[in-house]
């Protein structure tokens, strides 16, 4: 026996809340990317003894700064 499901089409409020999430995501994502390369300017400006100090190479900067993205 096959069974459908039929879904209710989403109201004018329920599209128009998720436009707006959608929105607020990519803005969210945005200034997250900008602090991210901030960041990572801030470190590359470091001098190779600073980064020694924090226990970074320059090698391992986007590593550092992307870590909990990229989990390695």
């Amino acid at each position: 026996m096959a069974y459908v499901s039929q879904a209710q089409p989403h109201s004018f409020f329920e599209r128009v809340g998720d436009f707006f999430m959608s929105l607020f995501n990519s803005i969210d994502l945005a200034a997250s990317a900008n602090a991210r390369i901030a960041q990572m300017e801030k470190l590359n400006a470091k001098s190779d003894e600073d980064l020694q100090k924090m226990g970074l190479r320059r090698e391992d900067i986007a590593r550092h700064v992307f870590r909990d993205i990229y989990h390695i």
